[in-house]
């Protein structure tokens, strides 16, 4: 009995230890503005839909790294391209409704192995596969497909230029760091990148043949849960995703409650940004609360009016709670030596 209540302590002590962050707090203020200024003129121009996309495109923001200027806006352009790419593919798999599986699989793949080979500081690869995630689940018949990959590229437009007026601010207070070596190593890069692609992938099969009403959110809980770099970071990741999200229903349901027009849904997008931004790199469960309301109304605000919160609650934490058991199954897989030796010899021979 002794051991097990040690147990339960140490596991309790991982689960709510905060970590010290170094972010400035003008980052986080930044980000917010980067995904809520699309979202104020989308008001301003009644086409509150169309800010919500955009806002998608100011999550590049996010990958801004802390290197000097031109690399700054070089590496955060290189992303643009990236985050408009993955939600162009992700339309453009509505032509072919049975290529969706596979076509999010191989874009994790790909994305995971240049953001691996880069040293893509986090979230890594997640809002690649994220956006690659709403572009396949959102119908977007003939032109109309066309206007939101222009409305996510303006977005990302915009994160640009308040990303470079933000550099000139920190530049002046801090010396830029050297830009991160590239990673060649196999298993680092091709292995693991295949190991998640496949889990994510059969995360996204598992939503549609359980028939959930939205079924993007799985295999983005699936990924941002199998990312851990050990099998301890995927099961705390695991367990802080689940309870998060579980708290954070219970928040988004409050804030629902709320009268909230669409200048409303836009101040609190940003105010909910700045909020993920500060905490996330301190304490991931904490941050999921709030992430879990930000998600929501990012996908659904423009529908609020007309739909049932609870509904939405629910299907929020059943996908949550699917996604991170895939990829607590896929963190045992990846972290596996045996697993490894059995998939690694077969990618070296496929793969030069």
């Amino acid at each position: 009995m002794r051991r097990l209540w040690d147990f339960i302590a140490r596991e309790l002590r991982q689960l709510l230890r905060f970590n010290a962050s170094e972010r400035p707090w003008q980052m986080p203020l930044a980000g917010g503005l980067a995904s809520g200024v699309p979202i104020f003129i989308g008001a301003g121009l009644g086409e509150v839909g169309h800010g919500l996309v955009a806002s998608l495109g100011g999550l590049v923001f996010l990958y801004l790294p802390a290197t000097s200027l031109s690399h700054r806006m070089a590496w955060l352009m290189a992303c643009a391209f990236g985050l408009v790419a993955c939600y162009a593919l992700g339309i453009l798999s509505h032509l072919v409704l049975p290529l969706r599986v596979p076509m999010l699989a191989v874009i994790t793949v790909v994305v995971t192995m240049v953001c691996r080979f880069y040293a893509v500081a986090p979230p890594g690869s997640l809002f690649f596969v994220l956006a690659a995630a709403i572009g396949a689940y959102t119908p977007a018949p003939g032109l109309e497909a066309v206007l939101r990959v222009g409305l996510i590229a303006m977005g990302s437009v915009l994160a640009v230029g308040l990303a470079f007026a933000y550099s000139l601010h920190r530049l002046r207070q801090e010396a830029p760091r050297p830009p991160p070596a590239p990673v060649p190593d196999f298993d680092f890069v091709i292995l693991d990148a295949f190991v998640i692609g496949a889990f994510v992938g059969l995360s996204l099969a598992l939503a549609q043949l359980l028939q959930l009403p939205r079924p993007y959110w799985v295999p983005v809980s699936c990924l941002a849960v199998i990312q851990g770099v050990s099998l301890r970071a995927v099961w705390t990741r695991q367990v802080h995703r689940t309870a998060g999200t579980a708290l954070g229903v219970g928040v988004f349901w409050a804030l629902a409650a709320l009268p909230l027009n669409a200048w409303g849904v836009a101040l609190l997008i940003t105010l909910l940004t700045v909020v993920v931004e500060t905490l996330v790199v301190r304490h991931y469960g904490l941050a999921v609360v709030f992430i879990t309301p930000l998600t929501i109304l990012l996908a659904e605000a423009a529908h609020l009016a007309g739909s049932d919160p609870q509904a939405l609650m629910q299907a929020r934490l059943l996908d949550t709670v699917v996604g991170s058991l895939v990829g607590l199954a896929g963190g045992l897989f990846l972290h596996s030596p045996r697993c490894r030796a059995l998939v690694g010899p077969v990618l070296r021979r496929w793969l030069p």
